[in-house]
């Protein structure tokens, strides 16, 4: 029996779409099972901006190291100036964002209320630009999945081993090293402060050459880190 005219190019219509939906699914589903792996200690994840380095042979630098080996008051340092509530909030800072929903309702200038889950998401498994508002759609169930598999303790030392502090510079090891010339288990408060205040802008913000404005936000977070006392709580 002759099939009817069309019907195959019909046919081949819906197995394309079935592909597709099938790809969607798997591209879906990979943070899910990536973030179960990455529960265990000795799996070292990598970023997606490391993996464009690679793709483009532009090369990087980074050093894992255990949160063990990482001076305490760095990671107080990091808490204090990029997620103060990150101990007791559960990968969103409901308060924070809400601040930013009524100022972009209100039609003023919107602050960040990225948390370290947040940025710890979106350097594994998301991109920086462009479509920044379907990145942050995605960005908010993977953080809240993110806290409720991994401890704040495993984050952190994910978050410090991913986060870029310069061109090509990925990790607090290798940042402490390019920066200051001592492993990160020896940095001083002020060199705390000023690493972690160098995050939201690696490529502007110098901590080895900081000017005025970068040593007066990295005094107010050494302060704040020596201070710190039950938000830093759940690294112990």
């Amino acid at each position: 029996m002759a099939s009817r005219p069309g019907s195959g190019r019909l046919a081949g219509r819906r197995r394309w779409v079935r592909r597709l939906l099938l790809a969607a699914v798997s591209l879906a589903l990979l943070p899910v099972v990536l973030t179960l792996l990455y529960a265990l200690p000795f799996i070292h994840p990598v970023s997606t901006l490391m993996l464009k380095d690679l793709t483009t042979f532009s090369g990087y630098d980074r050093r894992w190291v255990s949160i063990d080996d990482v001076a305490p008051i760095l990671a107080h340092s990091v808490i204090m100036s990029e997620d103060g509530q990150f101990c007791s909030h559960h990968g969103i800072d409901l308060g924070e964002l809400k601040a930013v929903v009524d100022d972009a309702l209100s039609g003023e200038a919107t602050r960040g209320a990225s948390t370290i889950p947040m940025q710890t998401v979106k350097n594994l498994f998301l991109w920086a630009r462009p479509l920044a508002t379907l990145r942050k759609v995605v960005e908010l169930p993977l953080a809240v999945y993110l806290d409720t598999v991994l401890s704040k303790r495993r984050i952190m030392e994910i978050y410090l081993n991913v986060a870029e502090w310069g061109p090509g510079i990925y990790g607090i090891e290798a940042a402490s090293q390019y920066h200051f010339g001592v492993p990160a288990k020896n940095l001083t408060r002020r060199q705390a402060a000023l690493l972690a205040v160098t995050l939201p802008n690696p490529y502007a913000r110098n901590p080895a050459k900081p000017g005025p404005g970068l040593r007066r936000l990295a005094g107010i977070i050494e302060r704040r880190a020596a201070k710190a006392g039950g938000y830093v709580g759940c690294l112990k």
